[in-house]
């Protein structure tokens, strides 16, 4: 055991290089017999990976508690050896329990796991994550690292070149990523596959760019060192690396640029040999065993709150707006943001070269400390606000419904996953956009979410709930996907003629509210659908007053409270109206929660979008679809009778 840690600048002593040389060891064995014990796992580049995470875990995040993220989340055996040496973690049980049913020690790294700080899979994802992490410490003032790694071959991914610009941009120069460049993939060598050159893809961006031998801690600790003295740029640096090292059959193939042992464990009697021959001597495990005693702090527990928990958020005081006023949901989001913004520096507003769109450009202009600006990049805007929000913010992040839920699906899915804050904000959703035609109507973005198990969807009927949401979901912990569309639309009123949504009214997920009474049918809007099926209830009202219809407004297609069960089964009779693919937003799951709940209905009809639009006026398209005024009151009509 050493008797000093290495301070950085420094070069490692041979105490220093001794103890790294027992702990890959180490690490190699039980890396092997993860793989062995589960006949399932990704041995090739843990082994080529290990070298970095082997100095960077024990020599400095033991003792500075700093952040990484692994973006190449399947060489999760040589993170879990890692953390097992460390003390993090029983060895004994994530060899006998890696890749195993009901355990923590997933086959990807998973945030539940000590010392894992996101869970990553999709290749990219990581290391926009650990960007986010990386401005979270510029945000707080502090003058701690993000360390970062992923593989060649992730660079192939859109969202890393993503990363490279924002973070470029933004001058991270306090985010260090470690490339392993063992020149294999999945199916083959990058030659064979995709031949791209790392080196210049980061120059091209304008990193601090270093070139290392990979499996040198020396030359790994002194690249670490020439990266803290960086004061502009993001760090880079690429390790020549050598799949399987450290293992001869294995190292033997990855020397031949051979990916055969990328993703496969070698069986129980080829391994035997090689988990024989790393076996530590009793003064090695000794070594180790100081080493452990030698760290003073552990990770914390990870915390994973249930979603809707309320936090420390202020959610101020409600905007209202009056009855003359005619405005956009979009307009009155962005100014409860600023709001928000305001009397919480944890709220954080990010756009994708929309603000004027999305209006995020309220916060851009009064605090601009409390912008990101990410650029045509949605991709990377999501996962860098997970990361965010696992830094101790609250990250509003804005695009097109059609970008938000299509291009960027796969990164709230992984923000779902390691039960993140984020709030996705979209705008323009729906036949709403008109004139931009079928590529910009978001029509099938809601059902996007539906699957994910900790992510909530709103969408408001007004600016004034606009407002009570967006506040909602602020003060509520968990990710939340929140839809409206672009045009104006006039505030919702009571009979008498008063604000419905007034300062008095309280938001909670999934509420419905009847805003007119009736007995015959229950008409369920949503959304801008709200305007459009209280303008057919007072067409109703002129032209059929014997039709009792009760008009009720949902918030969301994922959760239905007790108001609008009542209500149904009152009518019996039911009529839903969207703004959305009527396959699958509120009309569908309509139906699956009456099914679910066994409540039998006499009448169920959907109105809602039937086919791609092409482009003209939000009214015009409407029309078209059968979800203006007149046409929803005719089928009232039809529906109740």
């Amino acid at each position: 055991m050493f008797k000093k840690f290495p301070e950085t600048g420094e070069q490692l002593n041979k105490e220093h290089l001794d103890f790294l040389r027992i702990f890959t060891k180490s690490c190699r064995k039980s890396i092997l017999q993860m793989v062995v014990n589960a006949q399932s796992g990704h041995p090739g580049g843990s082994l080529s990976s290990l070298d970095f995470l082997a100095t960077i875990y024990p020599l400095i995040l033991s003792r500075t508690g700093e952040k990484i993220v692994i973006s190449n989340g399947h060489i999760s055996p040589a993170v879990y050896s890692v953390l097992a040496e460390l003390g993090y973690i029983i060895k004994e049980d994530v060899i006998k329990n890696f890749r195993k049913v009901e355990t923590i020690y997933e086959g990807h790294i998973t945030r539940h796991v000590p010392g894992v700080y996101y869970g990553t899979g999709p290749l990219g994802i990581g290391v926009s994550v650990a960007s986010g992490f990386a401005i979270a410490e510029k945000m707080k003032k502090t003058d701690k690292k993000v360390f970062a790694l992923m593989g060649d071959g992730e660079a192939q991914e859109g969202q890393v070149h993503e990363m490279i610009h924002f973070c470029k941009q933004r001058s991270l120069n306090n985010l260090i990523l470690f490339v392993d460049h063992n020149q294999v993939q999945l199916t083959g060598s990058l030659r064979e596959i995709m031949d791209i050159n790392i080196k210049k893809i980061f120059e091209a961006g304008d990193w601090n760019v270093i070139e290392i031998d990979g499996h040198s801690h020396q030359k790994i600790w002194n690249a670490v060192s020439e990266a803290y003295k960086e004061k502009n740029k993001p760090t880079v640096i690429i390790g020549k690396t050598i799949m399987g090292y450290g293992i001869d059959f294995m190292e033997k193939a990855g020397k031949e640029l051979k990916s055969e042992w990328h993703g496969k464990s070698p069986k129980k009697e080829e391994a035997e040999g090689a988990i024989s021959a790393l076996k530590l001597s009793k003064d090695e495990e000794k070594t180790l065993e100081e080493f452990r005693k030698s760290i003073k702090g552990k990770p914390e527990k990870p915390k994973f709150p249930d979603p809707l928990t309320k936090t420390d958020i202020n959610d101020g005081k409600p905007i209202v707006y009056n009855t003359d006023t005619l405005v956009d949901c979009r307009t009155a989001y962005g100014k409860a943001l600023l709001d928000l913004a305001k009397i919480n520096k944890e709220i954080i507003a990010l756009s994708a070269d929309l603000k004027g769109s999305v209006m995020t450009k309220f916060v851009s202009a009064e605090l601009p400390r409390q912008y990101i600006e990410c650029g045509i990049a949605e991709q990377h805007m999501v996962s860098l606000s997970g990361g965010l929000s696992l830094s101790g913010f609250a990250p509003f992040a804005s695009s097109f419904g059609a970008f938000l839920s299509s291009r960027a699906k796969d990164q709230a899915r992984v923000n779902d996953i390691n039960y993140c804050n984020t709030k996705l904000v979209a705008t323009h959703c729906g036949l709403s956009v008109g004139e931009d035609g079928p590529t910009h109507q978001a029509i099938d973005d809601a059902s996007s979410f539906l699957g994910f198990f900790n992510t909530m969807i709103a969408e408001p009927a007004d600016p004034n709930q606009t407002d009570r949401i967006i506040r909602y979901i602020a003060s509520h912990y968990g990710n939340f996907y929140i839809r409206m569309g672009r045009h104006k639309i006039p505030v919702i009123t009571k009979e008498d003629g008063s604000i419905f949504y007034d300062e008095k009214y309280e938001y909670y997920y999934g509420r419905s509210d009847i805003l007119r009474k009736g007995s015959d049918l229950t008409l369920i809007a949503i959304g801008s659908m709200v305007c459009q099926s209280l303008e057919a209830y007072q067409i109703l009202k002129k032209t059929s007053p014997e039709i009792s219809v009760e008009l009720t407004a949902a918030t969301s297609i994922k959760k239905f409270d007790r108001t609008l069960v009542d209500s149904i089964k009152k009518t019996k009779k039911i009529i839903t109206v969207e703004d959305h693919n009527i396959n699958s937003g509120l009309g569908s799951q309509i139906a699956y929660f009456l099914e679910k709940e066994e409540i039998k209905v006499e009448k169920f009809l959907p109105l809602g979008i039937k086919k791609y639009q092409l482009s003209g006026k939000p009214e015009e398209l409407y029309e078209l679809e059968g979800l203006s005024p007149e046409k929803i009151a005719k089928q009232c009509i039809k529906t109740a009778t």
